[in-house]
């Protein structure tokens, strides 16, 4: 069987190790092309010892002529992988973005939040929305994904069985969610240091963070997101209050929320419903996302807690999940 051949661009950020990592181990993918501008020229395993032994390739500069393969994947800041994309689907090449460019459907929201024109407004169309749980047909299909925010993936994940099964109203929802350093992506700045983000924890991004934009076209609604930093590497943890629908119901006999939400997510592989509430150490270098329910009778409210890997289902393991559906490839291969 003939390998897919990869390409990462951004390959020395944080979730571009993450992408390394994953498809090192991936049986059915030969990774032929790693860009950095910052480390071109670099061996990748003297950037990244880990990789001793594993990797015996250099960083080159990105561009497009440089990019080759059958599949490749943006690891970039927002603005700046919508450079490559018309280029790359011109020559054929299945594209995962991993940045926020083409999340959106509405280039007129993208402008809202991110703050400029959208570079490329008619892909915004062609592009599918990289979650598997909910748009895993589609995914097999396309051409171009856009790989879920990790504060969304979180948010979503965890809100739409409570919505799409009725339990919940669709107005009112809050969402909190605590994230790792790693979340701010590999750069230099005086608020990622680690005498700043040590012994602290801060909220920020209110009360309209980015990622809020795709929560609410994911899940169809408007709601108040409040992201915070705390002193983790790696993961994030989200708690949503939503109101148990108005419909007469009587609270003592609310279906079992717990139950919903497994019936929901049966036969994902990636997603698990668990009786005690998730903890993102269970979480820490794996695809799954940990999701637990409660009934709060007092407020009459669900709340629903999740916990991810910001780098893995929050990003590169979301990213190769997806790949393996685009390339036919069983969706747990590299990822389990």
């Amino acid at each position: 069987m003939n390998k897919t051949k990869v390409t990462i661009v951004g390959a020395s950020g944080y979730s571009g190790q993450e992408l390394i990592r994953l498809l090192l181990r991936h049986p059915h993918v030969n990774i032929v092309c790693f860009t950095s501008r910052q480390f071109a020229g670099k061996p990748v395993a003297g950037v990244f010892p880990r990789f001793r032994g594993q990797i015996d390739a250099t960083f080159v500069q990105p561009s497009l002529d440089k990019l080759v393969g059958d599949v490749v994947f943006l690891a970039l800041p927002h603005g700046i992988a919508v450079e490559f994309v018309p280029g790359l689907l011109q020559k054929g090449m299945k594209v995962l973005d991993l940045s926020a460019d083409f999340r959106l459907k509405s280039a007129a929201v993208y402008k809202e939040f991110y703050d400029h024109e959208h570079a490329a407004p008619e892909l915004l169309k062609e592009s599918v929305y990289g979650l598997p749980e909910l748009h895993r047909d589609k995914i097999r299909g396309a051409n171009l994904i856009a790989c879920p925010g990790c504060y969304p993936t979180s948010i979503i994940l965890a809100v739409a069985p409570a919505l799409k099964r009725g339990l919940v109203e669709p107005t009112g929802i809050i969402a909190t969610s605590l994230s790792g350093v790693s979340g701010a992506g590999r750069k230099v700045s005086d608020e990622y240091l680690f005498t700043e983000c040590n012994e602290s924890a801060r909220a920020y991004g209110i009360p309209k963070h980015r990622h809020l934009s795709e929560i609410e076209q994911e899940l169809g609604t408007t709601i108040s997101f409040a992201p915070h930093l705390i002193p983790l590497n790696r993961g994030i943890i989200s708690t949503v209050y939503m109101d148990l629908a108005r419909s007469g119901m009587d609270l003592t006999q609310q279906p079992d929320a717990l139950s919903v939400y497994r019936d929901f997510y049966r036969g994902e592989q990636f997603v698990r419903v668990t009786d005690s509430l998730p903890d993102t150490k269970n979480v820490e270098m794996t695809n799954y996302c940990d999701i637990s329910v409660r009934i709060d009778k007092r407020t009459n409210k669900l709340i629903a807690v999740s916990a991810i890997d910001n780098l893995t289902k929050g990003a590169a393991g979301q990213a190769v999940q997806c790949m393996n559906l685009v390339c036919g490839y069983e969706e747990t291969i590299g990822l389990l």
